[in-house]
């Protein structure tokens, strides 16, 4: 298979050719043109995609693939997201979507390749609705024809993206994520939430002025701020996030963040030792987040496919879910019922040679004796490590500290853990800060990490930090 990415000046090319092992030999091809390829979304000229998609398949071996697996720009495609009536039943799901989409977008629905997903956030269901119009799909079908290639799935960036990060999420909390890739030219990102997609509005500018990244994304957090949204995360991407510290960039942005160098190990650890290069270098994700995230969309989310039309019935989006056969119900109703009443009036005719037991209303009660029922304790909030948002700070001197203290932490299930240096390095007794509103995680840290640290400093911190937890190592850790 091949993952082509098309945007507006450039091409990203990821060859995939599964071995008799399971796994993908892969070849890989970027390109960049002074000359727009796209425009709106839709193709400028369909002679100058294809000169450069050729340009890029002559870097593959001979014999490769003809089916495309196609990416493109969000700007080629309209969405739109919308919460779910709770009351509706899920046969009426698929009219729902429609109807929202014909009043919410202006566009002939009925002339677009469309499907949707549906996530459950915070007990609300929403749906992300995905379209694209026939005339945009032709031009492209037109440019890989005139190649020999054989179209045979489309996929939005925003979704390709989304399913890189998508399992660090917690559907029951709904959260703000700011995603943001960069190079050395530019920047650009999109806003989602827990259940995907947010906005289709693409922010970029240019990176090669003296303006650092990270004033930059302050300003875009203060204009979120500005219209009522509070960013909860930052997920970096692209081949200038590579050698960005994720301590410092919090700090300095004031938001929890989350390189996706660090996510993409954690959490798909099995698709990268599926894919093989032919040289002793790995394989760029960061420069290819598109096209990996494709990849891995492709064999998890088999579902969604907006070629097909028309869409599916809903039975098939609400696995698990099903209406009640109201007419099954209500014979069996009907029936128990004159069953009951034959029986009945059958023993109110036949005397059956006995007498009901006399029943005196009378009778003394038996005393019934008082229970005492003693308070329960309060109890413990239920703690979730992968959620926690850990700082380790080396205070201690020792280089490689906060290193070691992130290993054991991690190996005791806590995920999201940053590290850095503390403002000096005389401290020596390690403390744990601990937010005021999550004051009971700081018994269980210690009592976790008390093989290291025989009696740790318990301090608060402000709500308003960013982590949850501060670690400030002392030479008392071992």
């Amino acid at each position: 298979m091949i993952y082509l990415f098309v945007d507006k000046n450039q091409i990203k090319l990821l060859y995939l050719k599964k071995s008799i092992l399971g796994q993908y030999e892969a070849h890989y091809v970027e390109k960049k043109y002074e000359i727009d390829i796209l425009e709106g979304g839709k193709i400028k000229s369909i002679d100058v995609l294809a000169s450069s998609i050729k340009e890029g398949l002559g870097n593959l071996p001979e014999g490769y693939d003809n089916h495309i697996f196609l990416i493109l720009p969000q700007g080629s495609f309209s969405f739109i997201k919308a919460d779910i009536p709770k009351d509706i039943a899920p046969s009426a799901i698929d009219s729902f979507i429609l109807d929202k989409a014909r009043s919410s977008l202006s566009i002939n629905i009925d002339n677009c390749f469309c499907d949707y997903f549906l996530t459950d956030v915070d007990n609300q269901k929403q749906v992300n609705f995905y379209s694209i119009d026939s005339s945009t799909l032709e031009g492209y079908v037109e440019t890989l024809n005139l190649l020999g290639l054989k179209l045979v799935f489309i996929l939005p960036e925003t979704l390709a993206i989304f399913k890189l990060f998508e399992k660090t999420l917690r559907k029951e909390k709904k959260e703000n994520i700011l995603y943001v890739s960069y190079d050395k030219s530019q920047a650009y990102g999109f806003l989602y939430d827990t259940g995907g997609l947010q906005s289709d509005e693409k922010w970029q500018i240019k990176t090669d002025d003296d303006k650092k990244l990270e004033d930059v994304i302050k300003e875009k957090k203060e204009e979120y701020e500005k219209n009522g949204i509070s960013l909860n995360r930052i997920i970096l991407s692209g081949s200038g996030s590579e050698n960005t510290r994720q301590d410092t960039f919090t700090k300095n942005v004031g938001v929890w963040t989350n390189p996706l160098k660090r996510i993409v190990p954690n959490f798909y650890q099995d698709y990268i030792k599926m894919i093989v290069t032919q040289s002793d270098k790995s394989f760029p994700i960061l420069s290819f987040d598109m096209c990996f995230g494709a990849f891995i969309f492709a064999q998890e989310n088999k579902d969604f496919h907006i070629l097909k039309k028309p869409l599916k019935k809903s039975d098939k989006k609400m696995t698990g879910i099903k209406l009640p056969s109201i007419k099954k119900e209500v014979f069996i109703f009907i029936f128990a019922a004159v069953i009951s009443f034959v029986i009945f009036y059958f023993l109110s005719q036949v005397n059956l040679g006995f007498k009901m037991p006399t029943v005196s209303f009378l009778s003394k009660p038996t005393p019934v004796p008082t229970k005492i029922v003693k308070p329960s304790p309060t109890p413990t909030p239920k703690i979730k490590k992968d959620e926690l948002k850990i700082k380790i700070l080396n205070g201690s001197g020792v280089a490689g500290k906060a290193s070691e203290m992130e290993d054991i932490l991690k190996d005791i299930d806590y995920q999201e853990i940053i590290t850095g240096n503390a403002d000096s390095y005389d401290f020596t007794i390690t403390e744990i800060g601990v937010k005021k509103s999550k004051t009971y995680i700081a018994n269980l840290l210690k009592k976790e990490l008390s093989e290291y640290i025989k009696s740790p400093k318990i301090t608060t911190i402000d709500n308003d930090e960013t982590s949850d937890v501060i670690i400030t190592i002392g030479t008392d850790f071992e």
